[in-house]
């Protein structure tokens, strides 16, 4: 695909209206990089290659990976994947999420979860986390969330404070026993 596809991608591609990333965020990247929504075709742009940087990827494959995608889609208003990708390259270097939760409290309030912050190796150090962290707070703040929350590590707590998170509660989490590896889409 040409370097010309990161930003002609058809809405029709897009996992969300790119107009809910604010201008502010897109105006603070360097000339040769662009924040949109993920891409139905960001399988081959190495969407799953940035998400190394944080854990253990499985490979699922194109046709899952997209399956995936269209759940997401299939749900409106709640999942916000974008990417940053560099235009010289055609490839994705950061990546992140934020979901809306629906809740009954705070008058049928909701919030906004963040994961999944993954900047690839070769870009770390050039802000490009806190601009996808903007964009998602700002997403998540613009969709009515009276809070935006996410989970990290000891070692990222100041970066996420420099996003302006503050250290709230403790996380808890218990995991599934292992089991053989089957998609469920």
């Amino acid at each position: 695909m040409s370097s010309s596809t990161t930003t002609s991608d058809s809405a029709l591609d897009l996992l969300f209206d790119p107009s809910l990333i604010p201008a502010e965020i897109r105006s603070q990247l360097p000339q040769d990089l662009h924040i949109r929504p993920l891409s139905s075709t960001d399988y081959h742009r190495g969407h799953l290659d940035v998400l190394k940087v944080l854990t253990t990827v499985t490979d699922p494959g194109e046709s899952a990976w997209v399956s995936q995608f269209e759940h997401f889609r299939s749900l409106p208003r709640t999942y916000y994947a974008l990417v940053i990708v560099d235009k010289p390259t055609d490839r994705i270097v950061a990546v992140g999420t934020v979901f809306i939760e629906r809740k009954f409290l705070r008058g049928l309030g909701s919030v906004g979860h963040i994961e999944d912050i993954a900047v690839d190796k070769s870009q770390q150090g050039k802000k490009l986390g806190l601009r996808v962290i903007q964009a998602l707070t700002g997403i998540s703040e613009n969709s009515g969330c009276y809070k935006t929350i996410l989970n990290c590590s000891d070692s990222n707590i100041p970066f996420y404070e420099k996003c302006g998170f503050q250290k709230k509660e403790n996380e808890m989490a218990k995991y599934a026993p292992e089991r053989p590896h089957s998609l469920k889409l």
